[in-house]
């Protein structure tokens, strides 16, 4: 187990701890009995100081054990799941400041409570293992947490975008493009440009792009099925990357390849830099204004808003979830994409985020997703137009959804579109927002009758619309939760009649 020189302060600490307490031995019984303050033995304890040798011999006469077993870094059985958590990478790898979190104080509570944090850690850690977690997904989850913290707008790299733009005399009216950003990289950062070779690289099929580091100038490789709107997207993230000054990055857009939260992170940055250099924000609101505005309900707006962009729908609806926060008031949303192979009736969420709450729906494993969903619905309609219809045209439904379970309202907004890197691939994104008063205020076009309105659910399993002519599955997990209440609502009656 490699630990560092603050984890193996924070061992000793827990294994004195959980030694004195397993010999029913208080603060003043081990400090009279070794010679030590108490004050002194309380530091130790929450990992705080490391004792020096004579200290350590004091402490294990005291206590009864050899040297040898108090300075030794394995932890008890009891202790394990701390042991785990700090031989890995996650409490170094993790800044935990960005979350409100102070290092100290989290080391002090495991030190604290040492054998019921370590159950709480074990049950986290087996959870993780069940779902096939890995550490790079326990660093994509927590990014996701630290978005939806910050409603996912940074106002900084708002500004460092702005920045960029002003340093360029960019105007507003003015969209950036493929040709635009590579000349940028090339000009301005000494960027080679050039096409993945699949021939002599097959292991690259499907990577979008690959940074070769060199002491000159930087390789960029792209692959050659990229559109030049995606290509656009990609120079741009690079941009992010030489212009935001962030070092520690990936260099594909594998996530695979994470080595550490930091590297998520700042390609979150150079991602979310490329979005507001693409898509300004002072032109997204103005339009955006205006299309709430309207009396009805009209898709074809939004379409062209993404095609005046030079984006694509996934893009645009990020950046709406940037924009809707802090400039409409919009804070009670989700994000979505699903992908769906053309002709299947199996349907994988890619990606999702939610924002000011938990919202339905979420990732869930080995379940149906409710077929009564746009999000789904427009990759069924999708299929069944290829190929007669444009691969480049993009699809947009809308839908009022009520869940039956919540009562709750949104209006929810689907793209959908055929992949350009994998044949039969399509993909949907979907933009959720939650209807509230305030919500009903800034978007005119919601009465609107041409919008369709259906009650939903989270999965086939857990839904209690039992009419449902699209259902996929019983409903087991609802029927083993009415069943467990069940028998708690007998149990309780035949106590209270006895």
């Amino acid at each position: 187990m490699a630990l560092n020189t603050e984890n193996i302060r924070l061992v000793f600490g827990l294994k004195l701890k959980q030694l004195r307490l397993d010999k029913g031995m208080s603060l003043s019984d081990l400090s009279q009995k070794s010679g030590l303050s108490i004050s002194y033995i309380n530091e130790i304890e929450k990992g705080k100081k490391y004792p020096k040798s004579d200290k350590i011999v004091a402490l294990a006469a005291a206590m009864d054990v050899d040297y040898d077993t108090l300075v030794s870094i394995k932890l008890s059985k009891r202790l394990e799941p701390i042991s785990e958590l700090l031989s890995s990478n996650i409490l170094t790898e993790l800044p935990l400041e960005l979350f409100g979190i102070d290092p100290a104080n989290l080391l002090e509570l495991l030190s604290d409570a040492p054998t019921k944090i370590s159950a709480f850690i074990g049950t986290l850690i087996e959870i993780a293992r069940n779902y096939n977690m890995s550490v790079e997904q326990f660093y994509f989850s927590a990014l996701r947490t630290y978005q939806e913290m910050h409603d996912n707008y940074f106002e900084d790299i708002e500004i460092a975008a702005e920045q960029f733009l002003a340093d360029r005399s960019i105007s507003d009216e003015m969209i950036l493009d493929e040709r635009y950003l590579a000349d940028v990289l090339r000009k301005d950062f000494g960027y080679s440009i050039e096409d993945i070779n699949d021939k002599t690289h097959p292991g690259l099929h499907g990577v979008r792009s690959l940074i070769i580091p060199r002491p000159q100038a930087n390789r960029i490789l792209i692959n050659s099925q990229l559109t030049s709107i995606q290509r656009a997207f990609e120079y741009g993230r690079e941009i992010g990357y030489q212009y935001l000054k962030l070092k520690n990055r990936l260099h594909t857009t594998a996530l695979v390849e994470a080595e550490s939260f930091e590297q998520l992170l700042n390609n979150f940055k150079a991602s979310y830099f490329a979005g507001a250099i693409i898509i300004k924000r002072t032109l997204l609101v103005q339009k955006l204004k205006g299309f709430f505005a309207l009396d009805t309900w009209q898709p074809d707006v939004l379409v062209d808003m993404i095609r005046y962009f030079n984006t694509t729908p996934e893009t645009f609806c990020y950046r709406l979830s940037n924009v809707l926060p802090r400039h409409f008031g919009i804070k009670q949303l989700f994000f979505l994409r699903f992908s769906n192979f053309s002709g299947q009736n199996r349907f994988e969420m890619t990606k999702e985020m939610h924002l000011a709450r938990k919202h339905n729906p979420h990732t869930v494993k080995d379940e149906h997703y409710c077929r009564r969903w746009i999000a789904l619905n427009i990759l069924q309609e999708l299929a069944e137009q290829q190929p007669a219809k444009d691969s480049t045209s993009i699809l947009c439904r809308s839908q009022i959804s009520h869940y039956v379970d919540t009562a709750d309202d949104y209006f929810v907004v689907s793209f959908a579109k055929g992949m350009a890197t994998s044949e039969h691939l399509n993909v949907s994104v979907t933009m959720g927002i939650y209807l509230d008063e305030d919500t009903r205020k800034v978007i005119r076009f919601l009465d609107d009758p041409t919008i369709r309105r259906r009650e939903v659910n989270e999965t086939c399993e857990r839904c209690r619309l039992f009419n449902c002519k699209e259902r996929m599955a019983a409903p087991t997990v609802l029927q083993k939760r009415r069943k467990n209440e069940e028998l708690r609502k007998v149990i309780h009656r035949m106590i209270q009649e006895n």
